[in-house]
């Protein structure tokens, strides 16, 4: 495959504009004349470049899996205990991806089984070989000792992941709505900060400012 002699804006166009296309449609149902066009490239000089939908897919696939690896859960400080200090940290990891490549975050998605078996045990081999992302978990080894000592904590750590996957959500939907480069990354995290000052209230027994970890 030849994609990575493309020069850097046509080649991120064809990843962003494929990953959107598999994400929504799957493998199965994916359109490689979508993916040409929005990537505003012809699907001749495309196909000359990725090979086939499958080696696009497994391109893709492998690409979107390192960048997560190396420019998200790698990254984040586990050793920030506070839950919205490390939650904060998240979102500002998400916000720099989303500015690249805006549907990153859908891709779990593409784990969906495919009438591709190659593709399947690709997917399959990937889960069970994962090593940063296996173990990653938020919410896990979290500060407790800051909660109020009337509530019960994994309730709590429920109603705050609840809360950040709406917001996510919200986001999402916004950027999608917009485009990137409309998205107000400082009022995002602005508004971010004060609904976790609103959620501290609620669960700490005392409210501490922000800061990055």
């Amino acid at each position: 495959m030849n994609i990575s002699k493309l020069d850097k804006k046509r080649k991120i166009a064809i990843l962003n504009s494929a990953l959107k296309e598999f994400t929504i449609k799957g493998y199965d149902e994916a359109s490689t004349n979508v993916i040409a066009k929005e990537a505003d490239i012809s699907k001749a000089l495309m196909f000359h470049y990725i090979g086939n939908k499958q080696e696009l897919f497994l391109f893709i696939y492998d690409y979107f899996e390192e960048v997560l690896e190396n420019e998200y859960y790698s990254k984040i400080n586990l050793k920030e205990k506070d839950i919205f200090n490390r939650l904060r940290q998240s979102y500002l990891l998400q916000l720099e991806l989303l500015e690249q490549y805006p549907w990153i975050l859908e891709f779990d998605k593409l784990a969906t089984e495919t009438s591709s078996e190659e593709i399947n045990k690709r997917i399959l081999n990937s889960d069970k070989n994962r090593n940063v992302s296996e173990c990653f978990n938020l919410f896990n080894d979290i500060d407790t000792t800051k909660f109020r000592n009337d509530l019960d904590i994994k309730k709590c750590i429920q109603f705050i992941l609840w809360s950040n996957v709406g917001f996510t959500n919200e986001i999402l939907e916004d950027i999608r709505n917009k485009g990137v480069q409309d998205s107000n990354n400082e009022q995002i995290i602005s508004t971010l900060d004060g609904y976790f000052d609103e959620l501290q209230k609620v669960f700490y027994t005392f409210k501490e400012e922000h800061k990055d970890g």
